[in-house]
């Protein structure tokens, strides 16, 4: 095995076993393109399934900078492959760790797959990011990584005070990434930042897309959550860009009402359910919402 992924055993009795998705680089198209790195993070809700769907309306405005308010996972912004991009997301870890790895980074930190390790490395990134500097250090970086790989099904979870709160994951075997310089070329022409959507600034030729946290009970994405006051403020902003939307959502009759009332088309698809807090695996309706296309 190379050194940019390792497969670690799980070190703890527990549940029955699941084992991580991979996510080294695919192999290339028997065509000769560029390999294709996949998403770095795994994500709840992410949405590479998305990506087919999504290609037939990115495509005639390939000439335009994709923007992601919320970013999240990097599934859509990896498979569309945008020249240019300015992708933020509210949740600030997130972005410093895109940020190092658009620097190349070459994780340093410990990462097995030990309830005790988990547990070390929590305590030390919740310390880092409640002082100064540290939420932007490369360490914090790293321990985020490795906090995400490692547990419970993937979350990204804080509380109030702003502390990692996930706990330590089921899975009997987990791939880990150290080297993530394949990363360097894609990520060189797009721009991370951590703002609030509505500062986010946008050109009236972008292309945007968005996917909020889902319209359900669990918002604690990041310290100052994602609820439905959000949902609103987020939709109605977007219909007021001049260039093409599209959104992404669980759909649920408030927020297609909403997307409605706001002149949004609608198309409805059945999204895999990958990550579930119940262990149900059944697929989940979202709506696809589209604007100025």
């Amino acid at each position: 095995m190379d050194e940019t992924t390792r497969t670690v055993s799980k070190r703890r009795a527990g549940t029955a076993p699941r084992t991580a998705p991979a996510h080294a680089p695919v192999p290339a198209p028997a065509t000769g393109a560029a390999i294709l790195p996949r998403p770095p993070l795994k994500w709840a809700g992410g949405k590479r399934w998305l990506v087919p769907h999504l290609g037939p309306i990115w495509e005639p405005h390939r000439h335009r900078r994709l923007v992601e308010p919320l970013c999240g996972g990097l599934a859509v912004a990896i498979g569309l492959r945008p020249g240019r991009a300015l992708l933020n997301d509210t949740n600030p870890h997130v972005i410093n760790f895109y940020a190092w790895l658009k620097k190349g980074l070459r994780a340093r930190v410990p990462m097995e797959n030990d309830a005790a390790l988990f547990a070390r490395h929590r305590e030390r990134f919740n310390r880092l990011v409640t002082r100064d500097g540290g939420a932007a250090s490369r360490e914090a970086a790293e321990l985020f990584y490795y906090l995400n790989r490692t547990g419970y099904n993937g979350l990204c979870r804080f509380n109030r005070s702003g502390l990692f709160n996930v706990p330590f994951g089921s899975y009997k075997r987990i791939n880990y990434t150290s080297d993530f310089t394949p990363y360097q070329d894609l990520f060189s022409t797009w721009e991370f930042i951590n703002r609030d959507l509505e500062d986010v600034p946008l050109d009236p030729e972008d292309f945007v897309y968005a996917d909020p946290p889902y319209d359900v009970e669990f918002t604690h994405y990041s310290k100052g959550g994602f609820g439905w006051e959000d949902q609103v403020r987020l939709a109605r902003w977007l219909a007021r860009h001049r260039g093409p939307v599209a959104l992404s959502n669980q759909a649920t009759d408030r927020i297609v009402a909403l997307y409605k009332s706001l002149g949004f088309a609608l198309r409805f698809l059945e999204a895999p359910r990958r990550i579930s807090c119940d262990g149900d695996r059944t697929p989940a309706r979202e709506v696809l919402a589209t604007r100025g296309l």
